[in-house]
């Protein structure tokens, strides 16, 4: 690219369209809005939105963003919490047309491109009775869910999703095309395992994968009472490493399937996974069953990708989320009865509180192997509330922040990925001891001018 002593100007739709062999979308074309359109509804106008093939392209769009300064959101599935999948005025990078994938059924790897989602690739890897564990959703993209973590209905089996990235492809600042692993760029390596698009374009993963063939799992809705609320929690964490649990407290939706008069009335509404000997995973599940008279059980035996495919068809919600994430020891009955009361007082369209039980092969790794710094901790909350007048922010905001102060007991740990629009203040508390300083030097030294700014940012030592 020719030097000036001027700020290079960002090249137009049509320019980046003749160097481009993937999809560039200008506000003048027809898909503009249906492209710009976030899982949560985000109202951002980008001057362009691009769909790269590979990674030299990914590495051209890199270049022009740090050459001009116009500001860059990566896209993988586009479910950013905060909205970091959009921007206003910027460039989204949208990886997906990305979606090649190779399987090696011998070594049991895979090499995934990052515009994949988490059902698509588990579909496919179930084809060969193989998995990577994931998050909860299906059409949430690998990219971002696998750079912040990924904890999901696998993680107490097989840990996080970073605990199965053997290596990255990844586009760094300086528009280079680096595969980093445990003996190439090991820094880097380490910080991209949980602390997310800090540092690059990760453009494809290779992971391990697990066999994973049938499973007993699917959705147990229990009345909502705060003995079951902390019996469930209980029983969760006793049970085998193959059963993973997540549990949202919550006021029962209109669903097809639910009784039409409890609509409204406090639910637990469960998914639970075994990852294990079909027989065997029903003798676990028996007691959370015997809690209660279940008012749904679809818990049976199938193929692990199937829990994805049951939500394929839902739809973005119509709403802005306010969202705390956080980590607790334990949920007594105390903090049922906190969760229902809260729930009483909510004036939302939705609110939820999600219980997710950790501990097992999540927390057998060391605190200081990747960059995720909570292993040790058990159990992952998040109180969200939703809200469609922007006018009603305050109130919603104030309604999540009591209710997480009450259950994390004062602590304010928190998950990367779970985080909303916060300040760093907020984005350090997921990294304790040192691990925030060593994120800051490896981001000095891929990163030093904050190009990766658009995410939950970790400045570069010395900014």
């Amino acid at each position: 690219m020719q030097q000036s002593s001027q700020t290079p100007k960002t090249p137009s739709v049509a320019q980046l369209g003749q160097v481009l062999t993937g999809e560039v979308i200008g506000p003048e074309d027809s898909g503009y809005d249906e492209a710009r359109a976030v899982f949560y509804g985000i109202d951002r106008k980008p001057a362009a939105i691009v769909r790269p093939t590979d990674a030299d392209e990914v590495a051209y769009v890199v270049s022009i963003a740090r050459d001009t300064g116009i500001e860059l959101a990566v896209r993988s599935g586009g479910h950013s919490i905060a909205g970091h999948s959009v921007t206003d005025g910027g460039l989204v990078l949208d990886l997906s047309a990305m979606k090649e994938m190779r399987i090696d059924d011998e070594k049991r790897t895979v090499w995934a491109q990052t515009g994949l989602t988490a059902g698509e690739l588990t579909g496919a890897l179930g084809r060969h009775g193989l998995a990577v564990g994931f998050g909860d959703t299906g059409s949430v993209g690998i990219g971002g869910l696998t750079l912040g973590g990924g904890a999901g209905f696998l993680s107490r089996k097989f840990g996080l999703t970073i605990d199965s990235l053997l290596a990255a492809e990844l586009v760094t600042a300086d528009g280079k095309v680096t595969e980093v692993d445990s003996e190439n760029h090991p820094d880097l390596f380490w910080a991209i395992r949980g602390g997310g698009g800090n540092f690059g374009v990760a453009t494809r993963f290779l992971f391990r994968l697990q066999e994973v063939d049938e499973i007993l799992g699917g959705m147990l809705i229990l009345p909502a009472t705060a003995d079951n609320i902390s019996s469930f929690v209980e029983l969760a964490a006793s049970a085998p490493e193959e059963l993973t649990t997540i549990a949202n407290v919550m006021k029962a939706p209109p669903m097809p399937f639910l009784p039409e008069d409890l609509v409204g009335r406090p639910v637990l509404f469960s998914i639970l996974v075994y990852a294990g000997e079909v027989e065997t995973g029903a003798e676990v599940v028996a007691p959370f069953r015997g809690l209660d008279t279940p008012i749904v059980d679809m818990v049976e035996p199938g193929i692990y990708a199937g829990i994805y495919e049951a939500g394929e068809e839902e739809q973005a919600p119509p709403f802005t989320f306010a969202v705390r994430n956080l980590f607790a020891d334990d949920i007594d009955k105390s903090d049922g009865d906190a969760i229902l009361e809260a729930l009483e007082t909510s004036t939302a369209p939705m609110a939820v509180t999600q219980i997710r039980v950790m501990g097992g092969a999540v927390a057998r790794m060391p605190d200081d192997a990747t960059a995720y710094g909570h292993r040790s901790r058990p159990i992952m909350i998040n109180v969200a509330s939703a809200y469609a007048d922007p006018t009603e922010r305050t109130t919603h905001e104030a309604w999540v922040d009591t209710l997480a102060k009450t259950l994390g007991r004062g602590g304010e740990e928190a998950y990367v990925n779970f985080l909303g629009d916060v300040a760093e203040a907020r984005v350090r508390q997921a990294y304790p001891g040192g691990t925030w300083d060593r994120l800051r030097e490896v981001k000095r030294r891929y990163d030093p001018g904050n190009l990766f700014r658009l995410n939950q940012n970790i400045p570069p030592a010395g900014a």
